[in-house]
């Protein structure tokens, strides 16, 4: 069934053609109306359009209502005009009850499936924190947010690749290794080092002789990875930026560079033309030394994702890293790509809280909360859905200790029990022999109660919701909408009793499969975000 705003902004578009609209509107707003008591819908079309008709947009609004009434569109019982010329639709329920046979029909695996991406492979590389300890609990936001963004692209028919960029190659792992072999010297730990009891303990673990930069970089790799997995991620690879210096990958992407007439040799280093790209300054490829830079590298790293045939590159940052960005696009384009087809999502840092206090942190300290530890404590569902119900791109407060209380105040408590409350019913329905008749045979008419239409706008909601959540790359929009179906769900939970007195048999078999469709629409929602749905808590 297509989307309700696709047969609205049909019927519009038809409209504006037979009143002789030219030129027409790119686009043809159709959304959800902020007035009920107008409608469900609203489009805003004749403010657009009235201006190249010379009519006022009023009037033109009233002339779409009239055109359409010869053939109304879908699914609308009332149409009308509002303020200087909103069109307002209002819905028969019998969209609603479609809705519902959608739902049933298209089940976890196919319901609010998209093929937006017609397989486009997409490379998506998050994390990415350096190799010099474990990583700190809000590495964990980078960390959810990005499979779950995976998650979605792969629902909206994208082949997507998850990759760990292991900065390998710095100064930071020298001296990260050189802190854990003066610890287990008993020496003094270098003062630009690395401290912390992570260090002690780790450096009680490396066996004597043990070459401290190799038994390091397994140590800390096999950290990360554990923590990351506990929390329900896991990549396809594990790029290390070493591996280029070894494979030649660096002097290849500075060749392609060369021939793409925008490499300068000044000053006794090699300096890529970016001003020529839009940039305000230049960028330096190879220091006086011919040691390669950060940026020469970053190039070279997505060079080689194109060269493996992905033809989008989506790197999650910190927003720290803002400047970085425009050069690498830059640097992209020098190579001949479009820099468009490399998306960088900046995503806003977390703020600790435990016992009411802010939690420092710093690795080079050693005063940081590990995500391992979190993960142990709340659980990884607790930290996924916590860490996703804000967009990346604002500042986020997790607080430790509200995390876990289980109330109806916590939201992760809250979306999970209503998933419980579904297999609850469904456990009740066995024990009374209450069979769930085949959808064919039960009079969806029979949901009428608001609570049940409530329910059922949400469910209709989820497509729309999935393709916004893939197309602007923000996973919280599922977050929010798995929030708000709960909530309508512990609603109707309240107020409409499935089964006992006072209740028909009518009702009851199409209030069960409204409860059978609230379950696929919170299986669907919380497996996009990664978090699993209970029954019971």
């Amino acid at each position: 069934m297509p989307m309700i705003q696709e047969i609205l902004a049909s019927s519009l578009r038809g409209a504006l053609v037979a009143l002789g609209v030219d030129p027409l509107p790119a686009s043809i707003p159709v959304e959800r109306s902020n007035r009920p008591e107008l409608g469900d819908w609203s489009s805003s079309v004749a403010l657009a359009a009235a201006k190249a008709t010379g009519r006022k947009p009023r009037e033109l609004a009233d002339e779409l209502v009239a055109r359409m009434a010869l053939d109304p569109p879908a699914y609308v019982a009332e149409m009308s005009v509002a303020g200087p010329g909103f069109v307002n639709f209002r819905l028969h329920d019998r969209w609603l009850h479609d809705v519902l046979t959608e739902v049933v029909e298209g089940g976890v695996d196919g319901y609010a499936a998209h093929d937006l991406g017609h397989g486009e492979r997409v490379n998506v590389e998050f994390v990415s924190a350096n190799p010099t300890g474990p990583l700190h609990v809000g590495a964990g936001r980078w960390a959810v947010y990005g499979d779950a963004l995976c998650r979605i692209l792969e629902r909206c028919g994208y082949g997507v690749h998850r990759e760990y960029y292991v900065n390998d190659r710095g100064v930071q792992m020298g001296l990260f290794a050189a802190s854990l072999a003066a610890a287990k010297a008993g020496e003094p730990i270098p003062e630009d080092g690395y401290q912390g009891q992570y260090i002690l303990d780790w450096a009680a673990e490396m066996p004597d002789g043990a070459d401290p930069v190799v038994w390091a970089h397994q140590r800390v790799l096999a950290d990360i990875g554990g923590a990351l997995s506990s929390l329900g991620v896991e990549f396809d690879t594990w790029f290390s930026e070493q591996s280029m210096v070894e494979s030649g990958a660096i002097d290849a992407a500075l060749a392609d560079l060369r021939a793409s007439g925008l490499v300068d040799k000044r000053d006794g280093a090699t300096w890529l033309r970016t001003t020529d790209l839009g940039l305000d300054k230049d960028e330096v490829l190879l220091k006086t030394g011919g040691e390669p830079t950060y940026f020469l590298g970053d190039i070279a790293y997505h060079r080689d994702k194109f060269t493996r045939g992905f033809t989008r590159l989506v790197d999650v940052w910190g927003a720290d890293h803002h400047g970085h960005v425009a050069r690498l696009k830059a640097g992209v384009g020098a190579l001949g790509h479009d820099p468009d087809e490399l998306e960088i999502v900046l995503g806003q840092l977390v703020t600790i809280m435990k016992a009411g206090q802010v939690v420092r942190m710093g690795k080079r300290s050693g005063t940081f909360v590990e995500l391992a530890e979190v993960v142990d404590e709340v659980g990884p569902d607790v930290a996924r859905l916590t860490f996703l119900l804000q967009s990346i791109d604002t500042r986020q407060t997790f607080d430790l200790d509200a995390v876990v209380s289980k109330s109806m105040d916590n939201p992760v408590f809250y979306v999970q029990y209503a998933h419980a409350r579904i297999a609850s019913i469904a456990k009740v329905a066995a024990e009374r022999n209450v069979p769930r008749y085949p959808l064919e045979m039960v009079d969806l008419s029979e949901l009428v109660h608001p609570r049940e239409l409530d329910l059922l706008r949400s469910l209709g909601e989820l497509p729309e919701v999935v393709a916004d959540a893939c197309r602007t790359r923000a996973p919280h929009k599922v977050a929010t909408w798995v929030r708000e179906l709960a909530g309508r769900f512990h609603g109707f939970y309240h107020d409409c009793y499935v089964m006992g007195e006072g209740v028909t048999h009518e009702q009851t078999q199409a209030r069960l499969w409204l409860v059978e469709a609230t379950r696929i629409g919170l299986a669907v929602g919380l497996g996009l975000l990664g978090v699993s749905a209970p029954d019971s808590m």
